[in-house]
């Protein structure tokens, strides 16, 4: 029921203005109005089938971790170390950075061994994840379309090279809605070194409505941009202006029918929503200091692990998606010391977010998938001590936990040189088939036409590997 002077008096409004005009289009008119006091709710929609996951936690490695040095040992790459890479292997292919002579084969300088009772290869560099890998599946067999960043970047996470179409995390949110009306569906969170820009359309809606796109939520200063009120601005004041908004725009609703003002209606409604629901939320102090020392966390910081613990606090409360992007995983010089880095930074929170939503009974219902937009090269950029690794897309490796997949696993293999994928190829587009497997949706039936062609997130291909399947 609206109780508020102005909504009643915008209902009224509404409501005699629609029923004059009559049609079919006065119930819209009365769901705008309800949309204006707060009323309408964003419930959450049906799958296809029964799902073994609610929601995906993706922890996106910007800028292309290193199979070879971390999940894929290749004993032949140090056994001839400094020589040539086989021509018939590289054929003509290009490099994004590599551009004369012959690439030389370079063994890691890492220890890759076989950990828990499954035998699940794990680098050195990754000792909090080596202790749950029983709880992992590692995919090694991965490949993809592209060998440059930001079109990578964008097929990992839309299914395409071109921009503009609607990210994963969005297609999650349309197709199954949020379970929680006052935070969005879809969120994201960003740490580590900016070596190349993230871009919104990362995580955007594409063609769909825009309330489907990810936010970006902040662990440090305010949670989201501008959803603080200004100075000498109070909740009263706010209420009476988005009231005033609320009433312009269901006019021009009227007037043309456009749904994107619609959707401006309910971000308006949603962001007055998010000032009481996410300051709260997003403030890690009051966790136990027993989950901090679990995690590495230390409030008030931007950090992988401290967004580690909001993703597991974001998915309690009901978000659909979270993604992490941690940057700085671009290293085409000086690799040992960076992988180093890269990896004391993310190991501690993953294998503490697997610990911890396995604790709260959360993991069985909750997808997590590790890896970035591409691999990186079994030669070597570069000499002596300050080589580096080119960007790779013919073979690499990913891991994902919980949410119906199998645990303990190993699938796929790549060629003896880390080069191509040769055993059980995983396209991305297979990789996208099956998440939206794990929760409930079927990748073909998953279509929103646009400009007179039916789009999905696996384009016009994908399947899912079910091997994957627990």
């Amino acid at each position: 029921m609206l109780t508020n002077p102005a909504a009643v008096a915008i209902r009224e409004e509404l409501t005699r203005r629609r029923f004059l005009c009559g049609g079919g289009s006065f119930a819209a008119s009365a769901a705008l109005a309800s949309l204006l006091a707060g009323a309408e709710k964003r419930q959450s929609r049906a799958p296809h089938f029964a799902p073994r996951a609610k929601r995906v936690i993706s922890l996106f490695m910007s800028g292309g971790p290193s199979h070879v040095d971390l999940f894929d040992d290749k004993p032949i790459l140090r056994k001839l170390d400094g020589k040539p890479m086989p021509k018939e292997i590289i054929g003509n292919h290009e490099f994004a950075m590599i551009k004369s002579g012959e690439p030389k084969m370079k063994g890691s300088p890492f220890k890759l061994l076989p950990r828990g009772k499954s035998g699940t290869v794990i680098s050195e560099l990754l000792p909090r994840l080596s202790k749950v890998a029983d709880e992992i599946s590692v995919v090694r067999s991965l490949h993809t379309d592209t060998f440059n960043h930001d079109p990578a970047v964008t097929m990992m996470n839309t299914g395409f090279v071109t921009f503009g179409k609607p990210s994963m995390g969005a297609w999650l949110s349309w197709g199954l809605g949020s379970e929680n009306s006052d935070l969005p569906a879809y969120t994201v969170l960003v740490s580590g070194v900016k070596l190349q820009p993230l871009l919104t359309n990362y995580w955007g809606s594409g063609f769909l409505p825009s309330r489907h796109q990810g936010v970006q939520f902040r662990s440090k200063g305010d949670p989201v941009l501008f959803l603080s009120n200004p100075p000498g601005v109070d909740s009263g004041v706010r209420r009476r202006q988005l009231d005033l908004l609320g009433w312009m725009n269901s006019r021009h609703y009227d007037r043309v029918g456009d749904p994107e003002i619609r959707t401006r209606i309910e971000a308006f409604e949603l962001g007055y929503r998010m000032q009481s629901s996410v300051p709260g939320l997003m403030d890690i102090s009051k966790e136990p200091q027993s989950v901090h020392e679990l995690y590495g966390t230390k409030p008030g910081q931007v950090s992988f692990s401290n967004n580690c613990l909001l993703a597991r606090r974001l998915v309690e409360q009901g978000v659909r998606c979270v993604q992490l992007y941690h940057t700085g995983w671009d290293q085409h010089g000086t690799i040992e010391k960076d992988h180093r880095r890269q990896c004391a930074a993310v190991d501690q929170g993953a294998a503490a977010l697997l610990v911890d939503l396995k604790s709260r009974g959360l993991l069985d219902e909750t997808l997590v998938v590790w890896g970035g937009e591409f691999g990186r090269t079994p030669m070597a950029q570069g000499g002596g001590r300050n080589y580096g690794r080119d960007h790779h897309p013919h073979g690499f490796s990913v891991w994902m936990a919980g949410g119906g997949i199998k645990p303990g696993f190993t699938f796929g293999e790549t060629d003896e040189y880390g080069y191509f994928a040769t055993e059980d190829k995983v396209h991305v587009h297979d990789l996208h088939a099956t998440i939206l497997h794990c929760l409930g949706l079927d990748h073909r039936r998953l279509v929103h036409r646009f400009q007179g062609r039916d789009f999905r997130l696996t384009d016009v291909e994908g399947r899912v590997i079910r091997e994957l399947l627990a």
